[in-house]
């Protein structure tokens, strides 16, 4: 219990960081560096961004090139088994690449903890985007700034485990 205790300043100080500008521009070019090399010294066992918020590492075909990408992203569980992926780009203009990848080709694969999982992504509209919306916001309070940052609205996408057989 005091460990949990003593995570909970240390949360909320990252997330009041992470909802600054000037982690807006270092973040991207930082957080994913070092998130992919420590998965790949751990064969997969440890995201370092994943030691604050839940995270995984996306592999999708690249929407033009068709060549696969792998990016390590923040992820909010859901209770179905589910997960929701948010386009925030740390609050930047433009909707992030791995976002139009799986609009082109929503089937791929997460790496959670060191397990290749296939899934399917769906963006999500209307009203299901807005329940999802507010359970991301609740879950990581620093999306509401983002979006509040940016004239386009933040891509939300559902990832759903996908069955054996089922896709490419």
């Amino acid at each position: 219990m005091g460990a949990r205790r003593g995570r909970r300043p240390v949360r909320e100080l990252v997330q009041k960081v992470s909802a600054t500008r000037a982690f807006a521009r270092v973040a991207p070019r930082v957080v994913p560096a070092l998130d992919r090399a420590v998965h790949r010294l751990t064969r997969g066992k440890v995201l370092l961004s994943a030691q604050m918020l839940p995270g995984v590492i996306l592999t999708a075909r690249g929407a033009r090139s068709g060549v696969e990408r792998r990016t390590p992203l923040a992820c909010v569980p859901e209770e179905a088994g589910t997960w929701l992926l948010v386009g925030s780009n740390f609050g930047r203009p433009g909707h992030p690449a791995w976002t139009a990848n799986l609009l082109a080709h929503p089937d791929a694969s997460i790496s959670l903890r060191g397990t290749d999982v296939p899934v399917r992504a769906r963006l999500l509209a209307g009203a299901e985007r807005a329940a999802a919306w507010r359970a991301a916001v609740a879950f990581w309070p620093p999306y509401a700034g983002y979006q509040a940052r940016v004239e386009r609205e933040i891509r939300l996408f559902r990832i759903e485990r996908r069955p054996p057989g089922v896709g490419t």
